[in-house]
Parts: structure tokens; C-alpha cells; sequence
């Protein structure tokens, strides 16, 4: 078996009822309404960028991956739930928006073999495939792709896995709606019919999942996630989500 993957405590550890992802908005907003999100550097590309480059030189130096999102609970729901739905093993899984690589890393220790990361930052890239080479993991695919960008080059996937993109995606200062829109739509290009998509995420509730997802897209169902408890209020603080795409 490989070897356990460093890294330092993630900004989005689910055990911290504080933190889990880009989380920049209010968690109680109208039903289904999308007015509580609040803009922020962290849906910019130039952000992304920067961070990835100081992770890239810092596993290069010390071997440190640097943030797992959502903390590893999130990755081994993800895989309990492929395993529980029967996913096979060469399926077609597709992580959108990849970071450091480390969910492609456990998923292959799994046995999943079809797997494919991408993300529009150069140095996510370069930091992925770097943590894969260090797995000895060289039959993974990780492109530089802007998800957005309507190319075409994304078809015919089983699965499609978001931790934490789309929360990125909806803080983008510029085009808010349009991104989010573009989103739903290259979604729907990426996947093919039937195809399941599981996202996690920190800024949306379920009830506005449901909302931008309602077009295209059948709701499965809704993964455990921990509980909190803050200001005498128990919730949730990330929603973990399944859907499949219509025809």
C-alpha cells in the first residue's frame, strides 16, 4: 500500500465548525436564494495561482502536499458512496478542479483506474502530477483546463467530483451569475446520460444545490455529513450532495 500522503491540517477540516472551503458567505440565506454570497479574492484565478505555486514549492522542498479540502473525512465519503452505488472500478471519474491531486491518489488506491484531474491553474497542475509521481501514479491524466470554457474537450464521464469548485466559482467578483451558469452547463457537457455528480460544498445550502442543479440533473441524495453546534444552534456546515444527469 502507498504511503500516507502529508500534509498540514487542512483550512477546511470539517472538525473545525469555523472553516470548510472558500466560505465567504452566510449559511442563511433565503431558500434556494443566492443573494447572501458575498464576492471575494478566492473566485479569482490570479488567487488560485498563487496559492498553488507556494504549495508546489513547498512539497518540492519538504514534501508536504498542503491542504486536503474538507479535511480527509470528505474523500472517504466520496469513496464509501462509489463503492455503496456499485461504481465500477474502470469507470470514467473526472475531479473537477484537482488542486494537490490527493483525491485522484485515493481514489486509485481504491482501484478506481479511469481517473482524470483538471484545473485552470498551471501550478495546480504541475503540484498534481508531481504528488502523483511521488505515489508512483503515472497512469493518471491531470490537465490544465479551464472547466468553464465550453471546449468540448470533457465528454462521456460516469462521474464528476466537486470539493469545494463550485464554492470558488460562485465568489467570483466579476460575471457572479454568468459563471455559475456556465458551471451547470459544462457540467451537463462533462457528464454523460446517467451520469452521477457528487459535490461538497461549505457555501451552499442543500436547498439552493437543489435550485441551481434542478435543470438537467436528478437529485439522488444527500451524504452524512458532521454535525456542529455554534451560538446554541446545531447544523451542518458542509452539505455533500448526489446527482444524476438527465437525458
Amino acid at each position: 500500500m502507498s504511503r500516507p500522503l502529508p500534509h498540514r491540517s487542512s483550512m477546511a477540516d470539517e472538525s473545525d465548525s469555523t472553516h470548510g472551503g472558500p466560505n465567504s458567505t452566510k449559511r442563511d440565506g433565503p431558500k434556494g436564494g443566492e443573494d447572501d454570497f458575498v464576492p471575494s479574492k478566492l473566485g479569482t484565478k490570479q488567487y488560485w495561482d498563487e496559492a498553488y505555486q507556494t504549495e508546489l514549492e513547498t512539497f518540492r522542498d519538504i514534501g508536504d502536499v498542503g491542504e486536503i479540502w474538507f479535511g480527509e473525512q470528505s474523500m472517504g465519503r466520496v469513496i464509501r458512496w462509489m463503492e455503496k452505488a456499485e461504481i465500477p472500478k474502470n469507470a470514467s471519474i473526472l475531479d473537477i478542479g484537482t488542486g494537490n491531486g490527493v483525491l485522484l491518489v485515493e481514489l486509485a488506491k481504491e482501484g478506481y483506474t479511469n481517473l482524470t484531474g483538471i484545473d485552470y491553474s498551471a501550478a495546480s497542475v504541475a503540484l498534481a502530477k508531481d504528488v502523483l509521481q511521488a505515489e508512483d501514479l503515472n497512469n493518471i491524466s491531470v490537465k490544465e483546463v479551464d472547466f468553464l470554457s465550453g471546449s468540448g474537450e470533457l465528454k462521456d464521464f460516469d462521474v464528476c467530483v466537486d470539493k469545494g469548485t463550485f464554492d470558488a466559482i460562485s465568489l467570483n467578483p466579476e460575471n457572479t451569475n454568468e459563471v455559475r451558469i456556465r458551471y451547470v452547463q459544462a457540467l451537463g457537457d462533462a457528464l454523460k446520460e446517467g451520469g452521477y455528480f457528487v459535490i461538497t460544498s461549505c457555501n451552499w445550502t442543500k436547498e439552493q444545490l437543489l435550485h441551481r442543479f434542478c435543470s438537467g440533473f436528478e437529485f439522488v441524495q444527500q451524504l452524512p455529513t458532521p454535525s456542529i453546534q455554534f451560538g446554541g444552534k446545531t447544523g451542518n456546515n458542509v452539505t455533500a450532495l448526489i446527482f444524476k444527469r438527465l437525458h
